[in-house]
C-alpha cells in the first residue's frame, strides 16, 4: 500500500526526533499517539477514553472511542449497557471495554497547539531519562566538558549530552575558568529532579586523584597495581597509598613514571598539588609509619579498639611530623584511617616517668606500702592491683628484695582492698536500684553494675535492649576529623565482642532468645582444624 505524503512526513519527523535526542523511535511515536489522543479529546469530549494507533511502518493514524461494559449505564460517553455490546462482540462481559473506531477529522489551531506541547513534553522528559541513566551509571567516573558559564563561582560544564555542575567549594582553591576552558573533573553524584537530571563534578574529592592516576599508570587501569586510599588537602598536598598484585612491579616506581613524568601530569591537572605516594602494607603500623614520611618515626604504639595509634620521633623530627599547619599528620590519619597521636621521645619519657608515678600511688594508697615497694612492684610490670592480687605468688616472690612471706602479704593486702572496693560498689549499685539478677550475668562487674545503673541500665531486660554501641561508644568521622561518642561502659577497657556477649547473655536470660548463636570460625582456622583431625 502506498504511504500518503502527510504519513511519509510523520514517520520522517519521528525519525529525526529520535536521532536528535537520542531517544528511541517508540518513544516518540508513543509521545505523538498520546498527543493525537489529547486533540481527539477536544472534540469528543475530555470525558470520553480515546485510544490512538500510529501504524509505524505506514504511518497510518486511527482512532479508537473507549467505553466500559455496565449494567446500568450513568456516563454515555465513557460506557455501555451489556446488550449494546454483545452486538458488537457476543463474549462482552460486564467490566470489559468496547472500542468503536472513530472517523478521521481536522484539526483546529488550538487543539494542533496542544498536541505540540504534548509531544515537546515527552521528548523532554524521554530525554531527561536518557541522561540521567547514562551519568547514574558514571558516577565515580571522570568526565571532560567546556564550561558553558561561571555563576557566583559554580561551573557550569557542556559535557554533550548534558550539563554538570562544579560548585565552588568542589573547585580547587585559586583555581579559575573562563566561558570556553576545558574542564577534566570526577562525577560524585547525579540527581533526578523536576528540571531534569543534575550532575554533579567535583576537582577536589580524593578519587579524582586515584582515577588520574588510573588514566596515567597503565599498571592501575590493568589492575595490577591498586590504589588502597587517597587523602587531599586540594591544592596543596595529597598522599596516596598504593599496593602491587605482582612483587617484581615496584608500586612506587611505576606511578612517578620515568623522570617523573606520570607523576607530574596528575600534578599539573591539579594545579601543582604536591603528591606523596606511599607503599600500602596490610599492617597498620607499617602503613601509618610511611604515610608519616618524610618524618622519622623511633616506635609506634596501637590502640586498635579506638583505631587510635601514638607515634614517638626524635625531638628534631616532630615539626616535619605534624607538617605545616598540622597537614602531614592530618593527611596521614585520613589516609589511614587511624587517629594519630604525635609524640616526641622526650615527651614520652615524660608520660612514661608519670604513669610510673600514678601506678606507684595507686599501689602505696591500696597495700599500705612505703615508696619503694610501691617502685618495685610498678617496675616490675604491675599495672593494678587485680593483677597483684591473682597472679601466681611465685612470681611475687621472685622480685628482688621480696620472700614468700612478703609475696603472701601483698596478695591479701591486694584481695582484702578488692574485696572491700566490691562492698563499696554493691552498695552503691543497691542505692541506684539495680536489679540483683544483673549480677548473675557472667562477664558483669561490680563496677559496670554501677555504671549501667548510673545510665538507668537497672534490669536485665534494660540490658537486653541496649545495642554494643550503647555500651562501649562509637566513633564517626567529621570532615576529616575522628568524633568519640562515650558509652556507659567507657574506660572499662571492654571490647565490642566482649560488650555483644554481654547483650546476648541478657537475651537469653530475660527469654528473648532461646541460645546463644554459634560463634562464627574463620575459615583458615576451621580446615586447620579439619586437617588437625
Amino acid at each position: 500500500m502506498a504511504v500518503s505524503a502527510n504519513r511519509l512526513e510523520l514517520l520522517q519527523i519521528a525519525d529525526a526526533v529520535a536521532r536528535e535526542k537520542s531517544i528511541s523511535r517508540e518513544i516518540v511515536l508513543g509521545s505523538m499517539e498520546e498527543a493525537l489522543a489529547k486533540a481527539a479529546r477536544s472534540r469528543y469530549g475530555q470525558e470520553t477514553e480515546i485510544k490512538v494507533e500510529i501504524n509505524p511502518r505506514s504511518g497510518e493514524i486511527k482512532f479508537w472511542r473507549l467505553l466500559l461494559v455496565v449494567d446500568e449505564v450513568e456516563n454515555d460517553s465513557q460506557q455501555i449497557l451489556l446488550e449494546d455490546a454483545r452486538r458488537k462482540n457476543p463474549a462482552a462481559e460486564v467490566g470489559d471495554w468496547i472500542s468503536e473506531q472513530l472517523p478521521p477529522f481536522d484539526f483546529g489551531r488550538i487543539p494542533a497547539q496542544s498536541a505540540k506541547q504534548v509531544i515537546v513534553q515527552k521528548v523532554r522528559e524521554a530525554e531527561r531519562d536518557n541522561q540521567y541513566r547514562e551519568y547514574k551509571d558514571r558516577i565515580g567516573d571522570i568526565v571532560s566538558g567546556i564550561v558553558k558559564r561561571v555563576e557566583y563561582g559554580n561551573v557550569i560544564a557542556d559535557l554533550g549530552r548534558g550539563e554538570a555542575i562544579i560548585r565552588r567549594d568542589e573547585l580547587i582553591p585559586r583555581e579559575t575558568f573562563k566561558v570556553g576552558d576545558r574542564v577534566r573533573a570526577y562525577v560524585y553524584d547525579v540527581r533526578r529532579e523536576p528540571r531534569g537530571p543534575q550532575i554533579f563534578l567535583s576537582r577536589t574529592h580524593p578519587q579524582f586523584t586515584a582515577k588520574l592516576f588510573a588514566q596515567e599508570v597503565p599498571e592501575i587501569y590493568d589492575g595490577i597495581i591498586e590504589v588502597k586510599s587517597v587523602a587531599r588537602d586540594p591544592g596543596s598536598r595529597a598522599k596516596i597509598g598504593v599496593v602491587s598484585r605482582d612483587s617484581s612491579i615496584d608500586p612506587v616506581g611505576a606511578c612517578v613514571g620515568m623522570r617523573g613524568s606520570r607523576v607530574q601530569a596528575v600534578v599539573n591537572e591539579l594545579q601543582g598539588e604536591k603528591i606523596d605516594i606511599i607503599p600500602w602494607s596490610p599492617d597498620a603500623a607499617t602503613f601509618i609509619v610511611n604515610a608519616l614520611q618524610p618524618a622519622e618515626v623511633v616506635k609506634v604504639v596501637l590502640d586498635e579498639d579506638s583505631s587510635r595509634i601514638e607515634v614517638v620521633v626524635p625531638d628534631d623530627q616532630l615539626s616535619l611530623a605534624i607538617g605545616r599547619r598540622g597537614q602531614n599528620v592530618r593527611l596521614a590519619s585520613q589516609l589511614t584511617g587511624w587517629d594519630i597521636d604525635i609524640l616526641t621521645e622526650a615527651e614520652e619519657s615524660e608520660r612514661r616517668q608519670k604513669e610510673f608515678a600514678e601506678r606507684t600511688a595507686i599501689f602505696m594508697n591500696a597495700l599500705d606500702v612505703d615508696e619503694v615497694v610501691g617502685q618495685l612492684l610498678a617496675s616490675e610490670g604491675f599495672r593494678s592491683i587485680e593483677e597483684l592480687a591473682y597472679v601466681d605468688d611465685v612470681e611475687l616472690a621472685a622480685i628482688e628484695g621480696f620472700d614468700e612471706e612478703t609475696a603472701n602479704e601483698i596478695q591479701t593486702r591486694a584481695r582484702d582492698y578488692l574485696a572491700r572496693i566490691e562492698a563499696e560498689l554493691d552498695a552503691r549499685r543497691k542505692e541506684l536500684g539495680v536489679a540483683d539478677d544483673l549480677k548473675e550475668i557472667d562477664g558483669v562487674t561490680a563496677a559496670m553494675l554501677v555504671k549501667l545503673g548510673e545510665n538507668d541500665v537497672k534490669t536485665v531486660e534494660d540490658l537486653a535492649g541496649c545495642a554494643t554501641d550503647d555500651l562501649v561508644g562509637w566513633t564517626e568521622r567529621k570532615d576529616g576529623e575522628t568524633v568519640k561518642h562515650a558509652g556507659y561502659l567507657d574506660g572499662m577497657e571492654l571490647s565490642k565482642e566482649n560488650a555483644e556477649g554481654l547483650i546476648m547473655a541478657a537475651r537469653l536470660k530475660a527469654g528473648w532468645i532461646e541460645s546463644l548463636p554459634e560463634p562464627v570460625v574463620p575459615a583458615d582456622a576451621a580446615e586447620a582444624t579439619g586437617s588437625a583431625a
